[in-house]
């Protein structure tokens, strides 16, 4: 396994599914999924650089950085290929695994994800990273889910102790602050998305305040997109048995033909 980047594995089977959360969590964001998934399945929930016990991953807080660290990771695992599922930053790390060694990526499961439009809620992001005490942290978290989704007190004790661990509010301050700069964030063309031929899933909740579901517009033909209606940000804990069966069902759509395939076929 790569050194300093740590992942919770669970569940058996031929299948693989990687989880990566988003700015700011840890792989116990999809407790309540992986628990749903595990049954004949291998699950691992990853803490991403910068995050959690994967705090002191070297040059943490790059996106890309953080797609390669997966990468060598599983390779290192000697795990061939997997599902991918990837919720807000982690969905921005997901697509460009997917990009770089689509190969290895059967499925793609996105939830909100980051980089597919410049509009992010930065003072939102930036007052997450910089929350330590429980009231800060539950304001934060609420403020990115709908009122009818408040945050658990499980979420809330769990990063609690997370950023009581030292230099991780520090690392998640700059980390927020390079990815909203200017209160953009980087977008992944869209003319690349394009090249992902395995089985894409796109979840977004109606009413995200971190990021507009309209980014979720003219993505390509092949993607399939689902709206939550009256959701949030915060799919993964607002509606986790929405977000498993999504999953299983894209794991069960077959990869989309290349374009180089359909011309040696021809």
């Amino acid at each position: 396994m790569t050194s300093s980047l740590h992942a919770v594995e669970q569940g058996g089977g031929s299948k693989a599914v990687v989880l990566l959360h988003g700015f700011g969590g840890s792989h116990a964001a999809w407790n309540d999924v992986a628990l749903s998934l595990a049954t004949g399945t291998r699950v691992l929930a990853y803490d991403l650089p910068g995050h959690g016990r994967s705090l002191d991953f070297p040059n943490a807080g790059p996106v890309k950085l953080a797609a390669t660290a997966v990468l060598a990771d599983l390779a290192a695992r000697r795990i061939r290929r997997v599902h991918l599922v990837g919720h807000s930053m982690g969905g921005a790390v997901a697509t460009l695994m997917a990009l770089i060694e689509p190969a290895r990526v059967a499925s793609l499961t996105l939830i909100a994800p980051g980089g597919f439009g410049p509009e992010i809620n930065g003072p939102l992001l930036r007052r997450f990273a910089a929350a330590t005490d429980k009231s800060e942290i539950r304001a934060s978290l609420a403020s990115m889910a709908v009122p009818l989704s408040p945050p658990s007190d499980r979420s809330v004790a769990t990063l609690v102790g997370l950023r009581a661990r030292p230099g991780q509010t520090r690392k998640l301050v700059e980390i927020a602050a390079a990815i909203t700069r200017d209160d953009r964030q980087g977008v992944i063309p869209r003319e690349r998305l394009e090249l992902l031929d395995m089985p894409v899933m796109v979840l977004w909740g109606t009413d995200d305040p971190v990021l507009p579901v309209t980014q979720a517009d003219d993505l390509p033909t092949h993607f399939h997109l689902h709206h939550v209606l009256a959701a949030g940000h915060m799919l993964v804990e607002e509606a986790p048995d929405l977000v498993a069966e999504a999953i299983r069902r894209n794991m069960k759509r077959r990869r989309r033909p290349s374009r180089a395939r359909l011309a040696a076929a021809s």
